[in-house]
């Protein structure tokens, strides 16, 4: 390698070794024959070898045994008195022949001193030559990969704001289409409540003017009508009775009221709900599980109480009477009972076909087979229901259907105390299944039924 100023040396091919010599001699006798080494190796400094003591030991040009150094400077053993021209392998020292044969060296792997520097050499060759095929791959790495991944970045990075603009763009215009659709819509629902108690007002003012009037003829009969006109006056006097009853009772009704659905919209639900389960302050309850003394005896829970499985009647199996428990409905409630803040939690329904998920007041009946104890069939209960294939949203004996385009494997739950919402929606997808605002009046405990396999509540 002329970079490194040296190059590679081989030994010549070795002589056959005679009948009755040994490994040792016919090494000894193939090194006297080898010429000196008079190669010119361009490495400056000084090289550190090891002597028989294995003491660390500098040779230079000048003491180095194959150089036309003075051998007085020669490297000389201590026990034989011979020149150090030997390496032992097995100790990592500089020996005499004598070692090698009759010495302390006898039988370890031993090499003549030229033959090992060189080796040493060639291998320090190899590791420069490696080095400098290193440092020219990280150069091009420097100059060619990274340059060119800086330039990447750089328009990646470019594309990457565009695409976040346009995105923004995208929402922000729709966001202020739907404000200005929602504004007009409330703005029209606000007109026509006004408009209804205009009418309401002229009306029932009408209605007082006339009852005063009737009234005032009524008194008027009464208390300045002789006996005989008075009796002969009935026709009269019924009339006007008839008149004041007419007038009727004034009742407050929905349509005197501004309606909540006016500000429905699927666009803010979704973005909202995004927001709020996709948030930093999203969370969910880790310690939820199944309350045990409200679980019914239709349904098995697991030791984690959070799985409830839905028992055919052979497995089933008394409990003790508790007030808690349901009796005839396959129900159970959960541990958290929410009132403040906002809450979330999925379950796992991939395996039922018949269940329902949802919330409901502590205040629900839990004994008998009426519409009190049944989830969705009173005003203490919201749940979403799935029976036959079907999805519904069910609270006081109403149905809402619900269009779910893909069975979900999980539902999810979040109450929002402070908006009085509960949303129901699909983890996998985030999509909303349902929303409803309710002013709730008692703290909500999650609730569930199982008519068919199993239900678990999620980490």
């Amino acid at each position: 390698m002329k970079a490194y100023g040296t190059q590679r040396q081989d030994n010549e091919p070795e002589a056959e070794m005679e009948d009755g010599e040994t490994p040792a001699d016919h090494q000894l006798k193939i090194n006297s024959k080898q010429p000196e080494d008079t190669t010119n190796y361009s490495f400056s400094g000084s090289m550190d070898s090891v002597d028989e003591s294995g003491n660390s030991v500098t040779s230079t040009p000048a003491n180095n045994p194959k150089s036309d150094a003075d051998p007085s400077s020669m490297k000389i053993c201590a026990v034989h008195d011979t020149e150090l021209d030997w390496f032992c392998s097995s100790e990592g020292k500089l020996i005499c022949s004598h070692c090698a044969i009759v010495g302390p060296c006898q039988g370890h792997t031993v090499t003549p001193l030229g033959t090992q520097a060189t080796a040493v050499r060639n291998q320090l060759v190899d590791i420069c030559e490696k080095m400098q095929l290193q440092a020219l791959r990280i150069e091009r790495f420097i100059n060619q990969t990274l340059s060119a991944k800086q330039k990447a970045v750089q328009a990646d990075a470019s594309v990457a704001r565009e695409r976040v603009l346009a995105q923004v763009n995208a929402v922000r215009e729709a966001l202020e289409e739907e404000e200005q659709r929602l504004l007009e819509a409330v703005q029209r629902e606000q007109e026509r409540v006004e408009q209804c108690l205009l009418t309401q007002r002229a009306h029932w003012t009408q209605a007082l003017s006339t009852l005063a009037h009737t009234r005032a003829n009524l008194v008027h009969t009464l208390t300045h009508s002789q006996d005989a006109q008075l009796v002969t006056s009935s026709q009269e006097i019924s009339d006007r009775v008839e008149e004041a009853e007419g007038v009727g009772e004034p009742r407050d009704t929905e349509q005197l009221n501004l309606s909540g659905d006016c500000t429905d919209s699927r666009l803010m639900q979704g973005l909202w709900a995004s927001a709020v389960l996709l948030g930093p302050s999203a969370h969910g309850p880790a310690n939820l599980r199944f309350q045990e003394r409200s679980v019914s005896s239709m349904l098995s829970l697991s030791a984690d109480g959070r799985t409830l499985t839905f028992l055919p009647k052979r497995a089933r199996q008394s409990h003790p009477h508790d007030p808690a428990r349901f009796d005839c409905w396959p129900n159970a409630l959960g541990t958290l009972a929410i009132s403040s803040g906002t809450h979330s939690w999925v379950l796992d329904v991939g395996q039922s076909a018949a269940y329902k998920v949802g919330v409901c007041y502590a205040s629900m009946d839990r004994k008998g087979s009426g519409n009190g104890a049944r989830l969705g069939y009173n005003e203490r209960s919201w749940v979403l229901s799935h029976y036959e294939g079907e999805f519904t949203f069910c609270h006081a004996g109403r149905h809402t259907a619900l269009p779910v385009i893909r069975r979900p494997r999980h539902i999810g739950l979040l109450v929002d105390w402070p908006s009085q919402t509960l949303l129901l929606y699909d983890p996998d997808s985030y999509c909303v299944l349902h929303t409803v605002t309710h002013c709730f009046s008692a703290p909500l405990l999650p609730a569930c039924a199982v008519a068919d396999h199993s239900v678990t509540l999620l980490h």
